[in-house]
């Protein structure tokens, strides 16, 4: 290694530091969480991504208006279709989220948001950062909540991943110090870890969970998932009735096959990556990743999405109209809870559970085999109605 190869990777080592820092300064300023019920009008942000995208999102769209119609009419509450999040126009534009695009996005307290295509390495598309990654920084949407429920088997499990730190704060960032050697960062910051714990033990109060779990590999990242632990283990003090453990996140993965403990698990707290990899773990006990949403949750913006990706091969192939539209159903009764609306929540989350795990009239197979996503919408419509 070179003189001049150090100074330049310690120079921006630097400025992701100075960026970092900043960032934590600026979340000392927030204020509360939006009041939906003091919003003369709620607008719902309506992005399809790129991908089945679009095709699930605007499914999703289409059944959420069908429950909302008298808000809908009234004019209390309106769906905005935000285009522009297609991998082509963000590579045409060299960000991960146009600026006209998010300028759109920031004027929606809540976004219903469709899959989009990540590049990566042997793409033919530009190293671009995720749009999911850039929405959530610049929405600061800092806890992704992704719930898992499987009565049978007494799993009922609600993921807390903390959404804007961790392994993919400066994911895009990392240096190429020579030729031989790279080196990528974790951050941790103390107004970062404590607010995803405030926001999972409320939840678990709120909700009457007895444990919540703190996930982390702390004996080994010794720093930032050490901060992380101890940080979270002081917010669980002011709330006695809850009992709180740690488990390092390899025996997670294990213990949640584990039929004899995993009922034991109730709420659990993550760094980005661990929470990003274990909850698609979770989601095979539903179904799959494609039955399953997540919400992405700020102060002052809340995003809900599924946790797949955007499927361009079903595209390629033409089986685009036989997505399923199931994770984006579910990500909306996510968003339905969030705005107030529990009762519609409930109807959509039992019309759900009949349409896709007990009286299953049709089925997604992602083929001609299956209906098609709009039949399943119609589906699970038709099943509100007797609700």
């Amino acid at each position: 290694m070179t003189e001049e190869q150090l100074k330049n990777a310690l120079e921006k080592i630097e400025a992701l530091i100075r960026e970092q820092n900043e960032r934590s300064e600026n979340i000392k300023k927030e204020g509360d969480f939006i009041d939906f019920d003091k919003l003369d009008k709620l607008t719902i942000g309506v992005c399809g991504g790129d991908g089945i995208g679009p095709i699930i999102t605007n499914e999703a769209a289409r059944v959420l208006a069908f429950l909302l119609k008298d808000d809908v009419d009234s004019g209390k509450i309106e769906f905005r279709n935000i285009d522009g999040l297609t991998i082509e126009n963000r590579v045409a534009a060299g960000k991960a989220i146009p600026d006209d695009v998010l300028e759109e996005l920031k004027k929606c307290p809540v976004i219903l948001k469709g899959p989009t295509t990540t590049p990566q390495a042997g793409d033919p598309w530009p190293n671009i950062e995720s749009a999911n990654v850039a929405m959530r920084k610049a929405l600061d949407l800092f806890a992704n909540v992704r719930p898992v429920k499987v009565p049978e088997e007494g799993i009922d499990w609600t993921f807390f991943r903390e959404n804007t730190e961790g392994a993919y704060a400066v994911g895009s960032k990392g240096v190429n110090i020579t030729d031989d050697l790279a080196m990528d960062f974790v951050v941790t910051t103390t107004e970062g870890s404590e607010r995803i714990a405030k926001i999972a033990y409320e939840y678990a109060r709120k909700n009457n969970k007895n444990r919540v779990s703190i996930i982390q590999k702390a004996n080994i990242i010794k720093t930032t998932d050490g901060k992380f632990l101890n940080l979270c283990k002081n917010i669980g003090r002011d709330y006695p009735e809850i009992t709180t453990d740690e488990w390092y996140i390899d025996i997670t993965t294990a213990k949640l096959i584990d039929k004899k403990r995993r009922s034991d698990f109730k709420v659990f707290i993550l760094p980005n990556l661990y929470g990003d990899i274990i909850t698609d773990e979770a989601a095979e006990f539903m179904g799959g990743v494609g039955t399953a949403g997540s919400a992405n949750i700020g102060k002052k913006y809340a995003m809900f999405e599924a946790i797949h990706g955007s499927a361009p091969r079903m595209i390629k192939e033409g089986r685009g109209k036989y997505a399923d539209p199931c994770s984006m159903l579910r990500a909306s009764v996510m968003l339905l809870s969030h705005i107030g609306k529990q009762k519609e929540a409930d109807k959509l989350e039992r019309a759900l559970d009949i349409c896709m795990l007990e009286e299953k009239k049709i089925s997604i197979t992602g083929r001609e085999t299956g209906c098609t996503c709009e039949e399943f919408g119609n589906y699970v419509m038709e099943t509100l109605k007797t609700l």
